[in-house]
């Protein structure tokens, strides 16, 4: 097992042009002493995100920001799996919102997807691959998933994504109708981030 290298508080790119993963970022890292700058701000480019994985996806947006700003730079690369959609949309959930990343359209290509298949299975996971990578190429990634059930329609205003067709285990409110903090203490970003912590903070 190579040492896992140590993240050193201060400024870190969350290679991201997402606006909507930024505040989730900055809750989980703004506590432990960093301050999260996304790739959008800073005018960095996205690179194409050609990986067959979460994780090769995570790492090529992490390397290119790292390089770009030339500060430690965190990617997140995350999305829905359906069970009775074999895991799809998975890697591709982003690019099932269409060129305009209209997540109603996204939702809705899930929903017509699953009543193509008359699953009566609507279970789901999302899941997220954590990637930091420093300017010199060295990376470190962690992946954590949250499993649920899917609903339909659509309900709530405060997530982003597919949250408002994502019910957590025990939980009976969408992720779109949760509080944020309440989101953000259960999600899979946070369940990649807690191994992340023990591991490499």
């Amino acid at each position: 097992m190579t040492q896992r290298r140590k993240l050193v508080p201060g400024r870190i790119v969350a290679a991201t042009h997402n606006p909507g993963k930024i505040p989730e970022l900055t809750a989980l890292f703004a506590p432990h002493g960093f301050e999260v700058v996304s790739a959008g701000e800073l005018g960095l480019p996205e690179p194409v995100e050609d990986g067959d994985s979460f994780e090769a996806n995570a790492k090529i947006k992490a390397l290119a920001a790292a390089k770009g700003a030339n500060l430690p730079a965190l990617a997140d690369d995350s999305g829905l799996a359906v069970d009775a959609l074999n895991g799809a949309p998975g890697i591709y959930s982003a690019r099932w919102a269409g060129p305009g990343k209209d997540f109603a359209v996204a939702m809705q290509r899930v929903n017509d997807a699953l009543a193509e298949e008359e699953a009566a299975d609507r279970s789901a996971r999302f899941v997220s691959a954590l990637c930091v990578a420093w300017p010199d190429g060295h990376t470190e990634t962690f992946v954590g998933d949250v499993r649920g059930e899917l609903v339909w329609p659509p309900r709530g205003e405060k997530g982003f994504g597919y949250d408002p067709i994502f019910v957590a285990e025990g939980k009976t409110q969408t992720f779109a109708e949760m509080e944020p903090e309440a989101k953000h203490a259960m999600s899979h970003r946070a369940n990649a981030f807690s191994h992340l912590l023990s591991a490499i903070l």
